[in-house]
């Protein structure tokens, strides 16, 4: 086997104060990148961070890997001040593609009430609001989390959010623009369907369609030391491109589906031992007249679920850890259909195990062996051995 040196410089100039910190946290208590700055954790005027991570997959019986920048992220965030902050988050992934990950204004009307818009994420699940390497184990982010959710899901919006902390229960809801559906509203180039189900109907922000807004709804508890368990909803309906027709008209002809996905996760973590689970089940309304429409594949219903646990190998009273894993996936985009073909190919399952080395606060060092399968009978699946590093600061 091949050894393969995996190195990354980061030169960062910090406009104010910068500070580094580890992804290993109580998970009651955890904050992303974005909540971090706005919480006031962070002061100052202007305040820079970012995130990144480099990865080498090795499919087994194959001469070639792959080396990728998978993603540099920069943020940058503003106080005007105690009330109403502005923070962005810019992406560049595999070297040369520069995308705005969020964009957004905050303002606390109270304590326990704030009001935000711009491009925001959704509030489903874990790793869509949760995805900076030291934060999950694994080289790569959860399967269910690419095409069941879709990570990173992110639309422009405006909403509230705040916490109640005499119930211990942090709350968003937002509206936002939905998915795009196809590319006109008598068919066109469909963006919905295929083994990643509505992944590629993410708008990003970028000149979006907004001819239906949808509602998503999120509670998390964290009344428990070390236990944080969410449920998140979306409702709502996808946009064609160009649709001067009404609603029930899109509807009838295809150009859009309804959407209804619930999601329940857990996050837990006592002493060495660790564990996270997540559960996502979408429902989609028309997929049968979208699919005569556009000649896609898409599902009448999608479901994903995973199961994951960790034991760190290191005392409790060093400052590193090193997390044992394994997790496994299950998700399918054919879950259901109506009037098409299932193909089994999409109902998967994945197995991952691996260790995560946190050599210092805010640097990983991850290494994992991956078999993926699916219900495509006699398919021998495929095998991968994963290298990375991952910061966070």
């Amino acid at each position: 086997m091949r050894k393969i040196i995996l190195t990354l410089g980061l030169i960062v100039s910090n406009l104010s104060f910068g500070q580094t910190y580890t992804g290993v946290q109580d998970p009651s208590q955890q904050e992303n990148a974005i909540q971090r700055i706005l919480s006031g954790n962070v002061k100052g005027g202007v305040v820079v961070g970012g995130y990144g991570e480099v990865t080498y997959g090795e499919p087994l019986g194959e001469e070639l890997g792959e080396i990728d920048v998978q993603r540099m992220v920069l943020l940058f965030g503003y106080q005007f001040n105690e009330k109403t902050q502005f923070v962005t988050e810019i992406e560049l992934e595999h070297v040369n593609e520069v995308f705005v990950e969020q964009a957004l204004l905050s303002h606390a009307i109270n304590d326990h009430l704030n009001v935000r818009a711009g491009l925001m994420l959704v509030p489903m699940g874990i790793i869509n609001e949760y995805h900076e390497p030291t934060t999950f184990n694994g080289v790569f982010r959860p399967a269910v989390d690419k095409s069941i959710v879709p990570t990173t899901w992110r639309e422009v919006g405006v909403g509230v959010n705040g916490n109640l902390q005499n119930v211990s229960l942090r709350y968003q809801a937002y509206i936002f623009n939905g998915l795009i559906s196809n590319s006109d509203n008598v068919g066109g180039t469909s963006y919905l369907g295929g083994k990643n189900a509505l992944r590629n109907g993410r708008q990003k922000g970028a000149k979006s369609v907004a001819n239906n807004m949808n509602l998503s709804i999120k509670v998390d508890y964290y009344g428990m030391p070390g236990l944080r368990v969410g449920l998140s909803g979306y409702y709502g309906e996808t946009s064609p491109e160009t649709s001067p027709e009404t609603t029930e008209e899109a509807s009838k002809t295809g150009s859009t589906v309804d959407l209804s996905m619930l999601g329940l996760d857990f996050r837990y973590r006592r002493n060495r031992f660790s564990s996270r689970g997540q559960y996502i089940y979408t429902g989609i309304g028309g997929a049968a007249a979208y699919n005569n429409l556009t000649g896609s594949d898409l599902g009448s219903s999608l479901q994903g679920w995973y199961l994951e646990s960790a034991y760190n190998l290191m005392p409790l009273s060093k400052n590193q850890v090193l997390d044992a894993f394994v997790r496994y996936e299950n998700y399918n985009t054919h879950h259901t259909v109506t009037n098409l073909a299932v193909n089994n190919s999409y109902d998967r399952s994945d197995w991952i195990a691996g260790i995560s080395y946190h050599i210092s606060p805010g640097a990983v060092v991850k290494l994992d062996y991956t078999f993926k399968d699916n219900a495509v009978v006699d398919d021998e699946g495929s095998q991968n051995l994963n290298m990375g590093i991952g910061v966070w600061f």
